[in-house]
């Protein structure tokens, strides 16, 4: 696994114990496994899904928790909670009435207030609430099921924002929960989501479970993407920790596990060859890994050495390198993703199969390149980004670049990251990353920024392209933000915030006797699906 943008920002997690496989497996009694589903899952180090922005953690939210707007399958944000909703004509004032049914894990029903706090909080530190918190006059309950958000402006984004799946989601706490900073911890596991949390049975490190409520009440359209209606078909879903690949594998084979979430490429050949056992892409949008330069440090606080490294890399042998199997990725142009909304090839010129290695060091010498060290940061933790950036050294080094490799282990790099100095004084010149491509989708990604110092790691800036992100946060209709966004694109390519080496796609693994599971980015979702 790479060092994603999220482990960055993270700066780490805390790491799971291997469980002991068999003796748990094999305690269940046939008629209780035909009801339950095992999936072998990254373990939440963090239960709180506000606290924490943990793909892991997103799902464990997904699962107990409920939102008051979900994408479907298009990407398109639908009510959820919500039953009813308008927005004054001044287009300042929106109003929610939630849906019947809604009840706590604990049998109180879900109010008006919960849904206030639940806001509030989610908006320290969600990118797109922490934007509708400066707009808003006032958030409040107007009765026990109705809630009303008061803007000083207009904000045409405000529905899209409350249903992202970008991490910290905005799921629905009790208000008791919800009331309290966003840096203190939630501890209680009470949701009013499809599945309940099973304390007792929670083994840390080893296995968490998650039995099907009974008291919710879905909604009555047909499952689509996140919304729609949350069915639940089994009775209990278990995540499982197997550390080891090949004992994870032999569960799968055996039966004794019904899906594998991350199998290693190397498993793909053995995974196909059974007859019972299928891969399958849920993410389509895949991840996405591109570099970063530091922005502020020569060569590249000059535009022309960023834009060099456009022409300079070639996604495929990037990719062949990382990836291996050319059926799991894809060359990228899009700073926005690729088969998400605001995907668009504006100002694309510069991509050319193979990369153009001259052009590239014209680039440089265009850019009064004098022959100052580059500083590859490379993982020694992580062989795709070891492979890639060594790759990248050999590149920049057959046209004359000073490119040196500093390798390090997780909290080292992480470390030295935070460093916006030279190289030869313990900065940085490029590092290597990725994200999920449904990231790139969201103009509040600390990605997508171009605020300098004030912004994310490079530190790149453009007064225009900011002014641009500013107008798409008031664009009312979609197409007015898909015009912005091929704007945006324009500039983007233009200062080079970010150089793209392509994108890839995690197929799960599973018996084909579990179906029905539900194809979305970023987050796993453990309604709709069957077991036979």
């Amino acid at each position: 696994m790479t060092i994603s943008r999220r482990d960055l920002v993270k700066l780490g997690l805390a790491a799971g114990t291997a469980m002991s496989i068999p003796s748990v497996l094999r305690a269940q009694t046939a008629a209780t496994a035909a009801r339950t589903v095992r999936m072998v899952m990254q373990m939440p180090a963090v239960f709180d899904p506000i606290f924490s922005t943990a793909y892991a953690t997103g799902s464990h939210g997904l699962g107990i928790y409920d939102t008051l707007f979900a994408l479907d399958s298009k990407l398109m944000p639908q009510p959820q909670m919500v039953g009813k909703w308008g927005v004054s004509d001044d287009k300042k004032t929106y109003t929610f009435e939630l849906r019947d049914g809604l009840s706590w894990h604990d049998g109180t029903p879900v109010t008006a207030a919960d849904c206030v706090a639940s806001i509030r909080r989610w908006g320290q530190v969600h990118p797109g609430g922490q934007l509708i918190m400066a707009r808003a006059n006032d958030i409040s309950k107007k009765d026990n099921k109705t809630l009303t958000i008061s803007l000083k402006e207009p904000l045409g984004v405000l529905i899209d924002i409350l249903a992202d799946l970008t991490t910290p989601c905005l799921f629905i706490m009790r208000e008791k929960d919800a009331d309290r900073p966003a840096t203190e911890q939630v501890t209680a596991n009470i949701g009013s989501g499809p599945f309940k949390f099973n304390e007792p049975l929670a083994r840390p490190g080893a296995s968490f479970t998650y039995d099907r409520n009974e008291q919710y009440v879905p909604r009555q359209e047909p499952s689509d993407g996140y919304a729609g209606g949350k069915v639940v078909n089994v009775d209990r879903v278990i995540w499982d920790n197997i550390t080891d690949q090949q004992t994870a594998l032999a569960a799968l084979q055996s039966g004794e596990v019904d899906l594998l979430s991350s199998p290693l490429a190397d498993l793909y050949p053995a995974i196909e060859s059974d007859p019972n056992l299928a891969l399958q892409v849920l993410n389509k949008t895949g991840d996405v890994y591109f570099m970063r330069m530091n922005c502020l440090q020569k060569p590249f606080d000059n535009v022309k050495a960023r834009q060099a490294m456009l022409h300079l890399i070639d996604q495929e042998a990037f990719m062949r390198a990382m990836i291996g199997n050319p059926k799991y990725f894809n060359t990228i142009t899009s700073a926005f993703g690729s088969g998400t909304l605001y995907s668009n090839d504006e100002n694309t010129g510069w991509f050319k199969k193979g990369g153009d290695p001259e052009k590239a060091k014209q680039l440089f010498k265009e850019a009064g390149y004098a022959g100052e060290k580059v500083v590859i940061l490379s993982s020694t933790d992580d062989s795709l980004n070891s492979n890639a950036m060594q790759l990248l050294a050999a590149a920049l080094r057959k046209i004359a670049v000073n490119a040196e490799l500093a390798p390090l282990d997780g909290p080292a790099f992480s470390a030295r990251l935070r460093n916006k100095g030279p190289g030869e004084d313990g900065g940085w010149s490029i590092f290597m990353t990725s994200e999920s491509g449904f990231d790139r989708n969201n103009m509040f990604n600390p990605t997508q920024l171009a605020n300098g110092e004030e912004g994310w790691l490079g530190w790149p800036k453009s007064d225009e392209y900011e002014a641009l992100r500013a107008r798409w946060a008031n664009g009312e209709t979609l197409e007015e933000r898909k015009a912005l966004a091929r704007k945006m694109q324009q500039e983007y390519w233009n200062f080079v915030g970010t150089v793209l080496l392509g994108e890839a796609v995690s197929p799960i693994a599973r018996r084909k006797t579990l179906t029905g599971l539900i194809e979305m980015p970023q987050l796993n979702a453990m309604w709709n699906m069957q077991k036979a």
